[in-house]
């Protein structure tokens, strides 16, 4: 079993960047990103690369659009595991359940975009399968939202409230500060 947890990083490509997008917390989120992949290879702890591929035509996300792409900061190396998902929960139809287990890899750390869709989706399942789930508070992101009662939302009170859904139910939410510490 591996003494890290495994880095999963979720959606960071360069549709998510797009002004269109909307407004959105956590400005330093993909430093923070940078800052784990670093730790996590100069580490050699395992880690994935989490890409979106959408079925919708027109999408940032379809097949061969610059929004698909990785963002360059946080691109994976050759040598380093890519799963492609369609739906947000990055293990659905994915393999990375599998990739996981073939591993012994029972602890993971959550980290990408948004908050309130991929990440919480990926977190729920990865609390349902039995992994240790841990979700990075400061290495993820959400946009701003009207909820169902037509109320608009903050992308801070979108973060909150996806991390707060999560926290002690399907993972535990944590800093990266104490994560890079923990590494160490």
């Amino acid at each position: 079993m591996h003494t890290a947890p495994a880095l999963i990083i979720i959606d960071m490509q360069q549709g998510m960047s797009r002004p269109e997008a909307g407004p959105r917390n956590n400005p330093q989120a993909e430093a923070n990103i940078a800052q784990l992949l670093n730790a996590w290879r100069q580490a050699g702890a395992p880690l994935v690369h989490v890409r979106h591929i959408s079925r919708t035509s027109g999408s940032p996300f379809w097949p061969g659009q610059p929004g698909v792409e990785f963002q360059p900061t946080l691109a994976p190396l050759a040598s380093e595991q890519v799963m492609e998902k369609n739906v947000p929960d990055a293990f659905a139809h994915s393999g990375l359940e599998r990739w996981l287990r073939v591993r012994g890899i029972e602890q993971l750390l959550i980290v990408g975009v948004s908050t309130n869709n991929s990440v919480e989706a990926t977190a729920r399942s990865a609390g349902n399968l039995g992994f240790h789930t841990l979700v990075a508070a400061d290495a993820c992101f959400a946009f701003a939202k009207v909820d169902y009662a037509g109320t608009p939302r903050s992308a801070d009170e979108v973060h909150a409230m996806a991390l707060a859904n999560l926290d002690g139910e399907y993972a535990r939410v944590v800093l990266c500060a104490d994560i890079l510490r923990q590494l160490q």
